[in-house]
């Protein structure tokens, strides 16, 4: 290829879109409803709120503390994430045990944040197992175990209820085959254990098998949930876009995190008909351990990338694309890495690169 053709390609590559064309209005300042959360919560909001700064990106936003030892989400934080319809949060720790309910499940039941959404995928610069992993893990957030219908029937026994419904189901495949059709994504695959669970499971599947005939254009295939564990760690570059019941879509999407360089870097959020809730998306590590807290080296990338899954859900298209393409420089670059990559900085240092590389 010739000198200048080179040239007018990477002009090509590089040159802005012009197919945006925002309405009147677009561009006034969001409100966001900020929760830091537990452990290393406060430290990577914090990071994410100069970034914001740095970038002049158009959102405020309104702090709350809300910590996972509370009885519930206090009311007035229920109402400010109501009124703004979005959220960004850092880890809640939730009790083992005990008679504490998970705040997480208490925020996806009242907003009806029926989808959760975790995306793995390899950065450059950060050396992994497997290569060519983009995987978007779609969970239902609303049923299944996480219903929490416990019991003891009599001392030293307890029962626990599965609940799966036909709406449910069915518009977590909606939401699933939708994803895929509106980001060019070319195949689905539902992950259950209907050979065991024959009506729950064979619920979820049946769903899943109705509303794949609506997209043709979309391969659609199933895998049991204990062989989808063992072909993601031999194979994970097969898969595209996993739909999931509750529980096995919290084990899919940690797993998945892992191999495509770890929770630290996977953004996620859930969404509902009428809120977002944006976090790091693979639960395991959320809120890290003291030793991490007391040195100031949590890994901001996670949430800064799930930030930018929040500015484009606020459509804000530049900006979310800046803070990724800054975020992903400096990972390639493989100068300021904290601990869980195989480096030594801390929070801030990384966030001082991120800020540095933002166009």
């Amino acid at each position: 290829m010739s000198r200048r053709s080179l040239h007018l390609l990477k002009n090509l590559t590089t040159a802005r879109s012009i197919t945006y064309m925002p309405r009147p209005g677009d561009g006034a300042p969001r409100p966001v409803t900020l929760i830091p959360g537990d452990g290393i919560g406060p430290l990577v909001t914090e990071a994410v709120e100069q970034v914001m700064d740095a970038m002049h990106a158009p959102v405020y936003f309104e702090k709350y503390e809300v910590h996972g030892d509370m009885n519930r989400v206090p009311e007035h934080v229920m109402e400010s994430i109501k009124k703004n319809k979005v959220c960004l949060k850092g880890g809640l720790r939730t009790p083992v045990g005990g008679g504490v309910s998970s705040l997480n499940v208490q925020l996806r039941k009242e907003l009806d944040l029926y989808a959760s959404l975790v995306n793995c995928f390899n950065l450059p610069g950060l050396p992994t197992r497997h290569q060519n992993v983009d995987i978007v893990v779609i969970r239902e957030n609303t049923e299944g175990e996480y219903a929490g219908l416990e019991h003891e029937v009599v001392p030293g026994v307890v029962e626990s209820l599965k609940v799966m419904t036909k709406f449910c189901s069915e518009r977590i495949a909606k939401y699933a085959f939708e994803y895929a059709y509106l980001n060019n994504r070319k195949m689905v695959t539902a992950v259950h254990k209907a050979n065991i669970m024959k009506l729950a499971d064979g619920l979820f599947l049946e769903s899943c098998r109705e509303v794949a005939t609506k997209y043709p254009s979309i391969k659609y295939n199933e895998v049991i949930v204990d062989n989808c564990c063992m072909q993601l760690v031999s194979k994970p570059e097969q898969f595209d876009v996993m739909v999931t019941p509750n529980l096995y879509g919290n084990l899919v999407a940690n797993t998945a995190a892992g191999i495509a360089g770890g929770t630290g870097v996977m953004p996620g959020g859930n969404v509902g008909a009428d809120h977002a809730v944006f976090e790091q998306g693979a639960s395991a590590g959320n809120v890290g351990n003291e030793k991490i807290l007391e040195q100031k080296k949590a890994n901001p990338v996670a949430l800064l990338l799930s930030s930018a899954m929040m500015l484009r859900h606020l459509q804000f298209p530049s900006f979310a694309d800046r803070l990724e393409t800054a975020v992903k420089r400096v990972i390639s670059a493989g100068k300021c890495m904290t601990k869980d990559l195989g480096g030594h900085s801390t929070t801030q240092e990384v966030v001082n690169a991120v800020i540095s590389n933002l166009e």
